[in-house]
């Protein structure tokens, strides 16, 4: 079939003013130097440009696509995401294994600069509103004792890594009281997260309490954030 006999790609809004906005902002040079360094010239088959590769991203995040293979099949049954990556409407866009190599073989430092970059675009053309994001956190207590702790690297709990410091200084420890007038005189008491850590809870860590109390609990936090105008209205 004739290319000119294919019917014409409906255009989308959203995309066409992105691909506009990128344009304008010479996006396609930039990536390319960017990532000028981890591509080879003449070896094995022809990639696909660092800027679809970005592109599909964009799509993923864009559609709520979270898996390589549901990007590329959402930009392969769109003929107007087609469009978007630069692809005619006769040629076929990139299998999900291309974006996969090109995501491991790039790393996180280039894909954080790809993402300031657009982000300053978006600033240049006033589709950014700043806002100001104030985060508070609080200790909430968990349902779990102290007494629940356990060593991470032998598994012992608080009585027997107390006996077990007490035998290696020849000291003998006939019972609780006589354990616990050890545990009290003795220096050095601190429990950090990475050493111990609750049997019962795993999620809960230990902490300081408001009162002064340490115990097991959860770091909660919260943000407030003003409304921001959803992405397609701007753009």
């Amino acid at each position: 079939m004739a290319t000119g006999a294919l019917p014409n790609v409906p255009k989308h809004i959203f995309y066409d003013k992105l691909n506009a906005m990128l344009a304008a902002g010479d996006f396609d040079d930039f990536v390319e130097e960017w990532c000028e360094p981890f591509y080879a010239d003449n070896v094995g088959r022809p990639g696909i440009p660092p800027g679809v590769y970005f592109r599909m991203l964009f799509v993923g995040y864009f559609e709520g696509i979270d898996s390589q293979r549901g990007i590329a099949w959402r930009c392969a049954d769109s003929r107007s995401l087609a469009r978007f990556l630069g692809y005619g409407q006769n040629e076929a866009t990139p299998d999900h294994s291309s974006p996969t190599r090109i995501r491991d073989r790039l790393p996180l430092e280039i894909h954080e600069q790809v993402f300031a970059f657009v982000l300053s675009l978006a600033n240049d053309h006033k589709l950014l509103s700043n806002k100001t994001a104030a985060v508070d956190s609080t200790y909430l207590e968990a349902n779990a004792a102290m007494k629940s702790i356990v060593r991470k690297e032998t598994g012992e709990d608080w009585k027997e890594y107390v006996r077990r410091l007490a035998a290696e200084e020849g000291i003998d420890i006939d019972n609780d009281e006589d354990l616990r007038k050890y545990d009290k005189n003795r220096s050095g008491k601190k429990v950090p997260n990475a050493e111990w850590e609750s049997k019962t809870d795993g999620e809960a860590r230990i902490a300081k309490m408001k009162d002064g109390r340490t115990h097991l609990a959860y770091k909660a936090e919260h943000t407030k954030l003003h409304r921001i105008p959803p992405v397609a209205t701007a753009v």
